[in-house]
Order: structure tokens, then sequence, then C-alpha cells
């Protein structure tokens, strides 16, 4: 099960976590240490990406990729945030949910 992190605290708790640096983004992946297996999901843009039209694209593109890959793929009981990068946008979709796979193996690791 997902859940959306929404508080500053919990973004700034995940920062702590490991850090997967990607050409389209970056991971950053935290253990909760408790009793709760549901995966938190966080996604944050900066507007040195650009405009509101091209941050929430880009948004919209992580929550897709979240809801298909990170069930599967994903640490139970971790919080998962993804950092958008320039590159982001223009890469191939499918090129991003390989990354974001070989992201989620690497924060396992």
């Amino acid at each position: 099960m997902l859940r959306r992190l929404v508080r500053r605290s919990e973004f700034l708790a995940a920062n702590a976590g490991k850090r997967v640096p990607m050409p389209g983004f970056v991971l950053l992946v935290r253990s909760r240490a408790d009793d709760d297996p549901a995966m938190g999901i966080g996604f944050t843009v900066t507007k040195k990406i650009g405009g509101a039209v091209i941050r929430n694209r880009m948004k919209r593109r992580f929550r897709a990729l979240a809801r298909e890959i990170l069930p599967e793929a994903g640490t139970a009981g971790a919080d998962h945030v993804m950092i958008g990068r320039a590159g982001g946008l223009e890469r191939d979709y499918a090129l991003l949910g390989g990354e974001l796979r070989k992201a989620l193996a690497k924060a396992q690791r």
C-alpha cells in the first residue's frame, strides 16, 4: 500500500536516508523503523526545473511511475522521495521506469 508524504518533516526525515542519483531524478529512501508496512511516496520538483506547468507534468509522470513500480520493487515500511532533475521531463517514460527500478534495487542493497 502507498501513502503520500505531505508534511515537510516527512520530506526532511527522508533526506537523512539513502540517496540514489539517476539522470532524470534523485531517489531518497529511508526506513521509518515502525511496524507499518505501508510505503510512503513524495515528489519534489523545484522552480529551477521550470514553471508550474512543467513541474506539474513532471510530478504526474513520477506519480504514474510510482503507482506502477513501487508496489513490487519498493521497500516496505520506508519512505521514498523522488526529486526531479532537469533532464527528467525529456527522458522517455520507459527509460525513467527502468531507472526507477535500478535506483530502488541500489537503495535496498
